[in-house]
């Protein structure tokens, strides 16, 4: 891949919290709701870290009535790891 992750990634996959809510988000889509049963903070901790999600492009936000449905960017996560990928790859030097 020629493009690299923002570096928004990076300080979003620092927080334990973001990254757990990427994990819940593996099984599917979750609405902002389904997302807050998962921790205890209150509901703008939550949308602050699903603004840095949706900042960094980790995380789909769509709107279906009055609800938010947060889903995985999968392509984020490809450039992601093909970026350590080659930063950890051997070379024949």
């Amino acid at each position: 891949m020629d493009s690299e992750p923002k570096p928004d990634v990076f300080k979003a996959l620092a927080d334990p919290s973001r990254r757990h809510i990427l994990k819940l988000l593996q099984s599917g889509s979750k609405t902002a709701g389904e997302l807050s049963e998962a921790f205890e903070m209150t509901k703008g901790t939550l949308s602050h870290h699903l603004s840095i999600l949706k900042k960094a492009e980790l995380v789909r936000c769509e709107h279906c009535g009055q609800q938010r449905v947060y889903s995985l960017n999968m392509t984020v996560f490809e450039e992601v790891v093909s970026l350590l990928f080659g930063l950890f790859r051997k070379t024949n030097s």
